[in-house]
């Protein structure tokens, strides 16, 4: 094979696009952890491929299927892993004020949803899944199994994170003037245990293979989730992830996403932006109220009532909460708790408001 086949072949792939992509994911993502933006890798991807996809890559690009689900089941995974005793014990002790705070959380944000699905700012039940309050990751990618527009929810969701942390950061920083939780440095290639890691890859390559097999809706982000959590409690699983493995994991996400986006889905953001944006801070508001229930009636500390009734970004409100003079294990065990109760009941609820509203799908 000659020079010039071969460097036929690289182009028909695609390599010198995937390259492109790479290096300015690569650059995103160092520009946006210069200001710790919450999910700056998997939001650097995204809007990586956002911009190849509207220039050069007009719609040739895609993620193929099985690296995406596996990508897909190691966000699973890294969500079972921060299900601990601790936080099941905490949730366990006080589980009737827990429900109560959590379910309340979730019905604000859920009314939301239906509003902006009946003004159809978002076609059908997207605005339903970008709306639900936390676990971001999870409902980008399990929204597009039940019909919605993973592209749209995306953009709510990850909204919603950087809106959250701000508020959080700025409340935090005015409540009890602490240093606004600045992230630990980022660590790509951290110690391995390398027997905990060989099992970790078999059990993320089962339930890819299973949820494949089985056809499960959502069971990218369900199946190692569950089973994960359960294993890894019951001391037979050491879930571990490498950053680097997971910043993988992110960019597949992300440029899953992004490369399907268009011109006319890039007008339809822009045309929802206001509403969606006043949906999102009028959600803060109302949650904003909880905290000081929570201290009126179960005695919780202001800072710490208003972290764990925070709309989602449990990764963000878990930084300001460590440094921060707070009860961390209570604000993670709600966190945790409404992100697993949004995963269990979320698709019901977007079938329901669906069936409601009388409105189908329309991804654009």
């Amino acid at each position: 094979m000659s020079f010039s086949d071969a460097s036929r072949l690289l182009r028909d792939a695609g390599l010198p696009k995937w390259a492109l992509l790479l290096a300015l994911s690569t650059a995103l993502v160092i520009f946006l952890e210069l200001f710790a933006l919450p999910a700056s890798l998997l939001i650097g991807p995204m809007v990586a491929a956002i911009l190849l996809a509207l220039t050069v890559g007009k719609g040739k690009l895609r993620v193929p299927f099985w690296p995406l689900q596996f990508g897909q089941v190691l966000v699973g995974l890294m969500m079972a892993r921060t299900i601990t005793a601790d936080i099941l014990g905490t949730m366990a002790k006080d589980a009737p004020l827990f429900l109560l705070f959590i379910f309340s959380v979730i019905a604000i944000a859920t009314g939301l949803g239906w509003l902006l699905t009946r003004w159809q700012v978002l076609p059908g039940t997207t605005a339903v899944w970008g709306s639900s309050p936390g676990g971001a990751s999870a409902m980008v990618i399990m929204s597009e199994a039940y019909g919605a527009d993973a592209r749209l929810v995306a953009f709510m969701q990850y909204l919603r994170v950087v809106f959250v942390a701000v508020g959080a950061s700025v409340i935090s920083r005015l409540w009890v003037a602490a240093d606004g939780g600045e992230p630990p440095p980022l660590v790509l290639f951290p110690e391995i245990d390398w027997p905990a890691f060989a099992a970790t890859m078999a059990f993320a390559a089962f339930c890819a293979y299973g949820v494949r097999r089985l056809r499960l809706q959502g069971g990218t982000i369900i199946a190692p989730l569950f089973l994960g959590a359960l294993l890894q409690g019951m001391g037979l699983l050491k879930i571990e992830l490498p950053m680097w493995l997971l910043a993988i994991a992110y960019a597949l996400v992300g440029w899953s996403i992004g490369l399907r986006f268009t011109r006319s889905i890039l007008k339809h953001v822009a045309r929802a932006l206001p509403r969606v944006s006043a949906c999102i801070v009028l959600l803060m508001a109302l949650c904003g109220c909880m905290p000081a229930a929570l201290h009126v009636f179960a005695g919780i500390d202001p800072l710490t009532a208003y972290l764990a009734t925070s709309p989602g970004g449990a990764d963000s409100v878990a930084i300001i909460a460590a440094s921060s003079d707070v009860d961390v294990p209570f604000v993670m065990a709600m966190q945790t708790g409404r992100f697993l109760v949004i995963l269990m009941i979320g698709p019901m609820l977007a079938r329901f408001i669906a069936r409601r509203s009388g409105l189908a799908e329309n991804p654009a």
